[in-house]
């Protein structure tokens, strides 16, 4: 599995600092991971739905953690390339 493309959406809660979606071989697309700010750095949270008992249960995952590893890699990757991107575009905003 290769991952073809990652798009971001930048969220600036408290703990999620983003929303992801990947594209897998260019005809797969996996939305709702998320980019959350925890206590030891940023991971990314799988996509996942709400359970009646309060917990929440993944609704897609990777079956090992080559796969995990490579995509939290890539996601944080370009999630960082928004960031920068945007701290720039308000940086040069707020001089002018």
């Amino acid at each position: 599995m290769k991952i073809t493309e990652v798009r971001i959406t930048l969220r600036n809660e408290d703990k999620l600092r983003a929303f992801a979606s990947i594209t897998c071989d260019d005809c797969f697309v996996i939305k709702g991971l998320k980019v959350i700010n925890g206590s030891q750095g940023y991971f990314v949270s799988m996509p996942s739905r709400k359970c009646r008992d309060g917990t929440y249960q993944d609704i897609a995952h990777p079956l090992n953690n080559e796969i995990r590893k490579e995509i939290e890699d890539k996601v944080l990757d370009v999630f960082e390339q928004e960031l920068n991107s945007y701290n720039q575009r308000n940086c040069v905003k707020n001089q002018e």
